[in-house]
């Protein structure tokens, strides 16, 4: 486990690119001063016979080399050496994203998926002690992850969500709420959550009952649209370009529109609450307060509680970088100019 303590300083990585500027610049500078001086490059060989072409780039390679180094010196990683099991206390949350096609309009930006992944990863930063898992789902519901206080693991499976990840489309949200009773390990829990987060078409229908059957398991429901009631055109893309728009049987264009009305039904059967996702403080506060209102579980959790520094090791490498720039000159190595690999002297006639 490592752990980056201020990321800022990955800032200091655009010196690089403005140390690339400068040195082309000062190359071409000298390049022209050079041939105001001395026309003939052969004339100007023989001038600066020791001049090596090869030894500015290497000065420049190890410069970049050690602000690069020093960038992830500041920024002071950290490596976890001591895994202990603590007790903490909080609520699980289940989060099932729809991934179905519809999800791709864009009626709400950048997208109805890309919102959704925002939003989850939004309340996900807001929580405190719990525990998180993710359910996929679009004519099927698939695990992504299981109950877990990883919250850099349940982010990271959250990016890599899309629309195309289950092939059996729809938007079954009545396997997805199924699913999601499997993952609490407690029967007794009072504090279980299934957070929805989908544009509300359900064609599977009946989710309604089953969130009934969530609540009387102790589930409480939060239901998040995204959309539009306007609606949207499904874009059809490949590589990431719009090909065209998906069609009806009848080769009309469909509109995908968010149907509020089967969320609110959905989470009023569960004793939950029905969120508009356009606006993502809006979810987060809302989702915060619900949450610091409920009663919280005790349970064991594995965390790494002492960190090492490790920024030494990159302030030394630099150091060394650094050490070698000063004493690398820029003329010629003799014995590599002995090599002559590139063919620069000239026999003399």
């Amino acid at each position: 486990m490592y752990l980056l303590e201020e990321k800022i300083w990955f800032w200091a990585l655009l010196a690089i690119p403005v140390v690339v500027v400068l040195f082309l610049a000062v190359s071409l500078w000298k390049r022209n001063a050079q041939k105001r001086f001395v026309a003939n490059r052969e004339l100007l060989g023989a001038l600066t016979p020791q001049r090596s072409v090869f030894k500015p780039v290497l000065k420049l390679v190890l410069i970049c080399l050690a602000i690069a180094l020093m960038a992830v010196a500041l920024v002071n990683p950290k490596i976890g050496t001591k895994l202990e099991t603590v007790k903490r206390e909080g609520v699980d949350v289940v989060f099932a994203v729809d991934v179905s096609k519809s999800m791709d309009a864009e009626d709400i930006a950048p997208s109805r998926m890309e919102k959704a992944k925002q939003l989850v990863t939004q309340i996900i930063n807001n929580l405190g002690s719990d525990r998180v898992g993710i359910i996929a789902y679009a004519g099927s519901a698939y695990p992504q992850l299981p109950i877990t206080t990883d919250y850099s693991s349940a982010k990271m499976f959250l990016n890599a969500m899309n629309t195309d990840m289950l092939s059996s489309q729809g938007t079954a949200i009545k396997d997805a709420i199924e699913l999601a009773k499997t993952y609490y390990d407690d029967a007794e829990q009072a504090n279980r959550v299934l957070v929805i987060i989908s544009d509300g078409e359900d064609h599977a229908g009946n989710a309604a009952a089953i969130a009934e059957s969530a609540q009387e398991e102790g589930i409480r429901i939060f239901t998040i649209g995204v959309g539009t009631e306007a609606g949207e055109r499904i874009p059809i893309k490949r590589n990431g370009v719009v090909q065209s728009y998906k069609k009806d049987q009848e080769g009309e264009t469909v509109i995908t529109k968010l149907n509020p009305e089967t969320l609110q039904e959905i989470a009023n059967e569960a004793n939950g609450e029905y969120i508009d996702g356009n606006s993502t403080q809006q979810v987060v506060d809302k989702m915060s307060t619900a949450f610091g209102q409920m009663d919280k579980k005790e349970f064991e959790a594995k965390q790494f509680a002492d960190f090492k520094d490790q920024f030494q090791w990159f302030v030394g490498a630099a150091l060394f970088l650094l050490f070698l720039d000063v004493f690398l000159l820029e003329r010629k190595t003799a014995w590599v100019r002995k090599l002559n690999l590139f063919n620069e002297n000239k026999k003399e006639k």
